[in-house]
């Protein structure tokens, strides 16, 4: 066993191998005309994973609902940025559509390697006055659209021939959940519980694929600016409101997301399966307790 110095040691020299430079392009290496399908991917957290992908010079599936405008906007941007890609408008509530967009994804590209399941909406009331329309609308999204896109990447990745190299993945599956699958959330129960869902669709799904080489975790972010809450960041007073619930002090960008999805997608976190990494800026760390513990 090392001693504490000698593991400070051997740690700082495996860091010195690589720069950042270099490691940015390992890892865009390991992305480099990689299928990647993003759901919910014409505006806010999924346009940025979506860019950020094309960044990395990978074939990117642009997924959306309604926003065809934005759609396009983002495939601009990840061809602009070297990568490839195309737009496919489906509801991933609708297991024929889903379908559909997996088939145009296999007949353009030959397969899928990482899914992002991003796609979500809220429709925020009362529990004594939500009706089983808002209830069952942000369900049959958030959760069943992510069983069945998950569904469809698992029946691609079983069928990839075993990968030589054991650090490689033959399939990756990130769902993008929020931190109120632990943070309850009074007025959006719909909502709080699809993303609990999430968390052990994850979990569960995770455990059932890590012998298949199949890796699968979950990314909850906090508070992010979007347009869908710009009334509240762009609101001095509700911002400053919003702040205290962040004990580092600012609201997290798209791109922040984008970052980590990238890194969870790439060999670099080729160890790392059934875990969820909250980007949230420590709102999941009980920030009430900070001066009353």
């Amino acid at each position: 066993m090392n001693s504490g110095n000698e593991y400070a040691n051997e740690h700082s020299a495996l860091a010195s191998v690589y720069s950042p430079n270099q490691r940015s392009r390992i890892m865009k290496n390991n992305l480099q005309k990689k299928t990647i399908l993003v759901t919910g991917a014409s505006s806010g957290i999924g346009q940025g994973i979506a860019i950020r992908f094309g960044q990395q010079g990978a074939n990117v599936v642009v997924n959306y609902h309604s926003d065809e405008e934005g759609a396009k906007s983002t495939l601009d941007k990840i061809n602009a940025a070297g990568g490839d890609g195309f737009i496919y408008q489906a509801d991933v509530s609708s297991e024929e559509e889903v379908k559909g967009m997996y088939e145009e994804a296999v007949k353009k590209y030959g397969s899928i390697d990482v899914l992002i399941n991003n796609a979500g909406i809220q429709k925020d009331s009362s529990f004594s006055e939500m009706t089983l329309d808002e209830w069952n609308g942000v369900i049959k999204t958030n959760l069943t659209g992510q069983f069945l896109c998950a569904r469809e990447a698992i029946r691609l990745f079983v069928q990839k021939p075993d990968v030589g190299n054991e650090a490689k993945a033959k399939g990756n599956i990130i769902f993008i959940s929020s931190v109120h699958d632990i943070i309850p959330w009074a007025g959006h129960v719909n909502y709080a519980s699809s993303k609990g869902g999430i968390s052990m669709l994850m979990k569960s799904l995770a455990l059932e694929v890590a012998q298949k080489k199949i890796r699968v975790n979950c990314i909850s972010p906090g508070a992010i600016a979007t347009d869908i809450n710009d009334d509240v960041w762009k609101d001095e007073q509700k911002k400053a409101e919003l702040l205290k619930l962040i004990p580092y002090k600012r609201i997290g960008q798209p791109e922040d997301i984008a970052k980590t999805a990238v890194w969870l997608a790439s060999d670099e976190s080729d160890y790392i399966t059934g875990t969820t990494i909250y980007v949230d800026g420590g709102m999941t760390l009980y920030p009430g307790f900070l001066e009353n513990g």
